[in-house]
């Protein structure tokens, strides 16, 4: 069992930034290819992902994140994080990081911002962003 926890979340004002950290009890530096991303759900709406990284450190975005957010990964600390500046009030949100642990030729069949294809989930992180 992958186990996934979550930092870094809080509050700031329109145009700030905020960093998560989302650290695996598995390492990330096995031999093994994985995923990992960021999701997000505000009150009342779907869970919508934000951005994904690979074990090759291919990244996506989500269009409405794209030239705000970056994922970057460090191995050596078993953990990905999640720059996010210029944020605007529509980032408020409940943010949860995800991981999927499979070889590289079943993850190119599987969408990277798609909740359905994450097996492991962490408890979340809230980011407010006022106006």
């Amino acid at each position: 069992q992958v186990r996934l926890v979550e930092s870094g979340g809080g509050s700031v004002q329109s145009g700030g930034s905020l960093r998560l950290s989302c650290v695996s009890s598995t390492s990330t530096d096995a031999d093994a290819d994985y995923r990992f991303a960021w999701f997000r759900q505000a009150p009342g709406k779907e869970r919508e992902g934000v951005a994904s990284i690979n074990s090759f450190g291919a990244t996506t975005y989500a269009d409405s994140v794209k030239g705000r957010f970056t994922f970057s990964q460090d191995n050596a600390k078993n953990s990905v994080t999640l720059q996010m500046n210029s944020l605007e009030p529509e980032d408020t949100a409940m943010y949860y990081c995800a991981a999927i642990f499979r070889p590289w030729y079943v993850l190119v069949n599987l969408g990277p911002l798609s909740a359905a294809d994450y097996d492991y989930w962490g408890q979340g992180t809230q980011v407010t962003v006022s106006s």
